[in-house]
């Protein structure tokens, strides 16, 4: 990390990366999950769910891209092995083995909702003290409140079918 970006930081920066390697461990297995759900939900609503969670799996790769960007950064080491993430994440992982649209939507709204806690600490935390790490905190709270609301209003809607 250049010298007057790390002066900028006014928190513990091993500890902050730390929170941002387990955050970069939940993008991982949020992304699978969403990935993995996408080939194999059933039900009603199908192809609906498929492009949410399509788009989704894709917002959550971006996420993991700019939490690996800012690790760096910040002079740390990103995750580097698949078997880490289990060891490392806040909010773990529920493989679709019920896949209907029911079962893989409430799956992954307690998956959002754990993703929204984390960035809502990582934020509070840096906030006033790491402005850098604080706005892409907010930018990926932003996209993780809107999944919920998404995958919500879908379950909404299924009420109706």
């Amino acid at each position: 990390m250049g010298t007057r970006g790390r002066e900028l930081v006014e928190v513990d920066v091993n500890e902050l990366i730390d929170l941002l390697n387990k955050a970069l461990a939940d993008e991982w297995l949020a992304y699978y999950q969403y990935w993995i759900g996408a080939k194999v939900v059933t039900g009603p609503l199908r192809e609906s769910v498929i492009v949410e969670l399509e788009e989704h799996a894709n917002d959550e790769l971006r996420h993991a891209g700019m939490l690996v960007d800012r690790i760096l950064q910040l002079g740390g080491t990103p995750i580097l092995k698949p078997e880490d993430w289990y060891k490392l994440t806040n909010c773990g992982y529920d493989a679709p083995e019920d896949p209907s649209v029911k079962k893989i939507l409430a799956q992954n709204i307690k998956g959002e909702q754990c993703a929204i806690a984390v960035y809502k600490k990582i934020a509070d935390m840096v906030k006033d003290k790491d402005v850098i790490t604080y706005n892409m905190a907010v930018s990926i709270l932003v996209d993780e409140v809107e999944h919920e609301d998404d995958l919500q209003q879908i379950e909404e809607d299924l009420k109706g079918v």
